[in-house]
């Protein structure tokens, strides 16, 4: 989104800030550095694990290792891994900066799997690291009645999916503070034992160094745990990758990613504030201007670093580099959660025009490009779930700036007829409305604040589509900024807000926000929850299925 970057300081080749670190945060014993080619002992996995894009009978489990490595994963019902299954994964090395993903097929539905990775010298197979275990549920096949229990230990929920929502992570130079116990938002989160948590993009800000220490107006000091790679923007590969690992440092995140699946997408500060293809920057902090540039190496990283369907190639996958610098691959795709939800990410970054003042009548690239319009209106259209999330990584009826006269986001402030990219999300609303798409419900973060609106042809200056809502959440762990206007084109209205009333106001001073989704399995409800940092419950909104439009 349109908000500054941190600004840069003198490289470190040490981990700075973390002498005097919690327990909560537990970094690695690994340095952030590349891992050797030769070591001593056997490899070892101090990044943890992760687990992505699970569906009802699959899903891939991520690792890094500190050396080449054989990648070993073993499931099981039980902690005891008795009758356990073996998964042959890749060779992992430095073509994928040691970090390496394992697909699962055909596992049972609706179930809780353990898993451990097993990490094996590929001279000497007998040879293994300790393992790593890590648990997730698959999706159920079929819904069960509110009155059945889950088989997820201690959870204490009925039958149902629940998942989570954020995004913004070590923004604006706000990064990994030991004195605050890190990102303890995670925890939070993992404490209300979701099914998944959706991440809706600026996983990293590779525009934004990371500071040691910063004076807040207060005059308390804010700590950062930083390293090499972020104490400048991210222009090599080898840079973007320490961009992704940095969060890694961070126990509460760890912890996190051994428990619950992630869905993740990425937008603009993975490679530059309010980027565009074909962009030249205008940034003295960058010898590299070309955002296609920065954006291959980028996504190169992104891939190597999320355990993503579509980013990787079919078996896991050992080396991205053709792919992944010529742009191959993509971001956005359908997770089928069940019968209750399909959850359709999209990329509004890589296919977008130009930013720009936005008053075109005729702009069929737009936001989205002609060829992931054309995917989204059919997929939405195929799909057979109550629910269909649209997880958004820019708001739609939020007008946000790029300078002075151009835009970033759908909107462009004109609350007359659709102009520039607000038409292609008229005609995906017209398409939803005559297809008669039930369930549709947009969740997105961007603006660093939460926020519910509802769109409706009642108050809009365009009347042809059905009711809807987007909900925002966020920032995870980054600089909290005051509302933005909205435009009246598709008629929102906002019911609930909570904003700081100045720029850039640190995760001391500005509460960090999730939000939360739970879908009953018997009624098929969605109870959706705006939280902060916490836990505290700021608003919810229950809707009801099998309508067009509420």
């Amino acid at each position: 989104m349109a908000q500054g970057s941190g600004g840069g300081f003198g490289r470190r080749s040490l981990l700075q800030g973390a002498a005097a670190g919690s327990a909560a945060l537990a970094l690695p014993a690994l340095s952030c550095a590349a891992p050797a080619q030769a070591r001593s002992g056997r490899p070892g996995a101090d990044w943890g694990v992760q687990v992505g894009d699970v569906t009802t009978s699959s899903g891939l489990v991520w690792v890094r290792s500190d050396r080449p490595a054989r990648m070993l994963v073993q499931t099981a019902a039980t902690e005891s891994f008795r009758n356990a299954r073996t998964w042959q994964g890749p060779v992992i090395g430095a073509g994928t900066d040691f970090t390496g993903v394992t697909p699962l097929h055909g596992l049972p539905s609706g179930e809780q799997i353990h898993y451990r990775v097993l990490l094996a010298d590929p001279d000497d197979p007998r040879r293994t690291g300790r393992p790593v275990t890590g648990t997730f549920r698959t999706a159920p096949a079929h819904r069960r009645p509110a009155g059945a229990s889950r088989s997820t230990a201690g959870s204490g929920r009925q039958e149902g999916v629940r998942f989570h929502w954020s995004g913004d992570l070590a923004g604006q130079g706000w990064g990994i503070n030991p004195d605050r116990g890190g990102y303890r938002i995670y925890e939070d989160m993992r404490r209300r034992n979701p099914d998944f948590f959706l991440c809706s993009g600026d996983n990293i800000y590779a525009d934004s160094p990371i500071p040691e220490r910063v004076t807040l107006p207060d005059g308390r000091i804010w700590r950062n745990v930083t390293t090499e790679e972020k104490a400048k923007v991210a222009e090599t590969l080898a840079e973007f990758r320490g961009a992704f690992r940095y969060n890694l440092l961070d126990g509460n995140l760890r912890r996190f990613n051994a428990q619950v699946p992630t869905i993740t997408q990425w937008d603009d500060h993975e490679v530059h504030n309010n980027w565009y293809p074909g962009q030249l920057l205008d940034d003295d902090r960058y010898t590299v201007k070309e955002t296609d540039v920065l954006s291959a190496r980028s996504l190169r990283a992104f891939s190597e670093y999320f355990p993503i369907r579509t980013l990787r190639p079919e078996g896991g996958g050992t080396s991205r580099s053709s792919e992944a610098e010529s742009g191959g691959g993509r971001v956005y795709r359908v997770v089928r959660h069940g019968p209750l939800l399909d959850v359709f990410v999209l990329d509004m970054r890589r296919y977008r025009n130009a930013n720009s003042p936005g008053r075109q009548t005729d702009d069929p690239q737009g936001i989205l490009g002609a060829e992931q319009l054309r995917w989204l209106k059919r997929e939405l259209s195929r799909s057979q779930a109550v629910w269909k999330v649209i997880a958004s990584d820019m708001p739609l009826g939020l007008v946000v700036p790029d300078g002075k006269t151009d835009f970033e986001a759908v909107a462009q402030g004109d609350p007359g007829a659709p102009l520039g990219r607000e038409l292609q999300l008229a005609e995906l609303l017209r398409h939803i409305k005559h297809d008669r798409v039930t369930g549709t419900v947009w969740l997105t973060t961007d603006v660093h604040y939460t926020a519910a609106q509802h769109y409706t042809p009642d108050r809009a200056a365009f009347k042809d589509f059905a009711p809807f809502w987007e909900f925002v959440s966020g920032p995870l762990n980054a600089g909290g900024f005051q509302a933005l206007k909205l435009d009246g084109t598709f008629g929102p209205e906002q019911p609930f807000i909570k904003a700081p009333d100045r720029a850039n106001t640190s995760p001391a001073e500005s509460p960090q926000y999730f939000g939360e989704i739970d879908i009953d399995g018997d009624s098929g409800e969605m109870t959706v929850r705006l939280r902060q940092e916490g836990g505290e419950v700021l608003f919810s909104k229950v809707l009801q299925p099998g309508q067009v439009g509420q």
